[in-house]
């Protein structure tokens, strides 16, 4: 089996060593400043934070190492990738996002001087299933006129199965990052001059993740993430089937004994809330368990 040139950016190595080094903080300021075009005031310079969640336990989280780093006009970025849909992923990005902000007071700011955070998440899963677009931004708005008087806190997400563009139809940088963070590791060299030739920033985050650049030492360390992030996956899809084949079954043999077309109806939902339960016992999302068993939030809530 050939071995791909270009490894996976969602790896935590990989995506540190792009994203979270010094030599390499032009491509994080440009990668940013394409996210957040008309959104916030342009980047120039950025100086890194201490990371919320140390690098050296990353083998064993399904939450990729968070880059956290400050501005030049004092702007608060924070940076994910997140791999695995893990239960409560969206309160943790609000609770993130506030304890950044709370730290920068107990640095002595006052209050009318702290700074706005932005949470950036990059996700191998989809967030919000309602939602068409693959790059959304959630801002704190008036409900009545829109108008966004609180502008200390808002959300991105990139969220990657939404993205479907084949390397022939990338049309604004936007595109590009979220077809390098999905399909990086089987681009060819002959697809990369096509994707990135006119952008010399792509093409170093591309050779970034060039293999044969780097050493065996780092190789095994990103292999042995690689490894651990592949067993939890499994894991949890495992845990997924099991739950929608034992949900299924019940709802097929409830339906099978009343030998009535309502009674198969009610067999199929008693399946759909048998697994909304064993979600429920592992306290997963409630939004995450409708996405899963396509009850509504007020069924699920009622199994409670």
């Amino acid at each position: 089996m050939t071995l791909s040139q270009f490894l996976d950016p969602k790896n935590d190595l990989a995506f540190k060593r792009i994203f979270g080094s010094e030599k390499n903080k032009d491509i994080l300021i440009h990668f940013l400043n394409d996210i957040f075009a008309g959104q916030t005031s342009p980047i120039e310079t950025v100086k890194f934070l201490k990371p919320m969640q140390e690098p050296e336990v990353s083998s064993q989280r399904v939450s990729i190492v968070d880059i956290m780093c400050e501005a030049s006009n004092g702007d608060h970025f924070i940076v994910e990738m997140q791999v695995l849909h893990e239960p409560g992923f969206e309160k943790r990005a609000q609770f993130y996002a506030a304890r950044a902000y709370i730290d920068q007071r107990q640095a002595g700011i006052a209050y009318k001087d702290l700074k706005q955070v932005i949470f950036l998440a990059i996700t191998d899963f989809t967030v919000f299933p309602q939602k068409n677009g693959y790059l959304s931004h959630h801002h704190v708005l008036d409900v009545q006129t829109y108008e966004r008087d609180l502008k200390d806190f808002s959300f991105s997400f990139l969220e990657l199965p939404k993205f479907k563009k084949k390397k022939n139809q990338l049309q604004t940088m936007i595109d590009k990052w979220a077809y390098f963070f999905k399909n990086a590791e089987t681009t060819k060299e002959e697809d990369l001059k096509k994707i990135a030739e006119s952008d010399p920033i792509i093409w170093r985050a591309f050779e970034e993740l060039n293999r044969f650049k780097w050493s065996s030492e780092e190789l095994r360390t990103y292999n042995s993430i690689d490894m651990k992030i592949h067993a939890d996956k499994a894991i949890f899809e495992g845990a997924l089937i099991q739950g929608k084949a034992q949900g299924i079954a019940e709802g097929k043999a409830q339906g099978i004994a009343e030998g009535k077309a309502e009674g198969k109806a009610e067999g199929k939902a008693e399946g759909k809330a048998e697994i909304a339960r064993k979600l429920i016992r592992e306290n997963y999302d409630i939004q995450f368990i409708a996405s899963i068993t396509d009850l509504t939030v007020e069924q699920i809530k009622k199994l409670y």
